[in-house]
């Protein structure tokens, strides 16, 4: 019943509540983006969703300017691009606030498996056909316990290999399970544990 009725309303509330709150800090991080270094305040980037469809997901900018990489996907491990604020951003998880906004639009959910570029959707479509049975989310099972992987990518000797072989299997075991026992408590408790592990590291 909560999947299918309740979920999507709850994910509206939170998002619009979330935006209102946090607008301030939005705000203000916009700016810091732009002045500190050269491009858009956004990032955008085309990612898996549900039943496969393909939307562009928003995050605060926090590398440099690449042209091209909105095309070729995200560089495992790499932190050769990350500005100084982008290094802020991502250990606060504030680059991914504006992603309430792919939820208001419907391409997202507060909680869900995170989306994936398609290079990775393609390396084991059966499982993410499963897996894209549900909306992506902003947090999840795998972002907790992953929340060190570009640490963990950075120290391989082959970042991206480590990830298609190790990583990702070890995210999609995650994803899969919580899609086969979404419930309202364990949304919540995610939630709750993704603002813990931000916290408190």
């Amino acid at each position: 019943m909560y999947k299918k009725f309740i979920k999507r309303p709850f994910d509206l509330l939170f998002s619009l509540t979330a935006l209102l709150l946090l607008s301030p800090v939005l705000v203000i991080v916009g700016i810091l983006v732009k002045a500190t270094s050269q491009g858009p305040v956004f990032f955008r980037q085309e990612r898996a969703g549900k039943n496969g469809k393909y939307f562009r997901i928003f995050k605060f900018r926090s590398m440099a300017v690449d042209p091209d990489a909105e095309k070729k996907g995200f560089e495992p491990g790499s932190k050769m691009r990350v500005t100084p604020l982008g290094r802020i951003l991502r250990k606060t998880k504030l680059d991914e606030f504006p992603q309430f906004f792919n939820v208001i639009k419907g391409e997202m959910s507060i909680v869900g498996p995170r989306p994936e570029v398609r290079k990775y959707v393609e390396a084991y479509p059966e499982r993410w056909a499963k897996v894209l049975s549900i909306s992506p989310g902003i947090t999840d099972p795998g972002s907790i316990e992953f929340r060190n992987e570009e640490d963990i990518l950075s120290a391989s000797s082959a970042p991206e290999r480590e990830y298609i072989e190790n990583l990702l299997p070890q995210k999609l075991d995650l994803y899969e399970k919580y899609a086969q026992s979404i419930s309202f408590l364990s949304d919540i408790r995610i939630i709750v544990r993704t603002m813990a592990a931000v916290v408190f590291k």
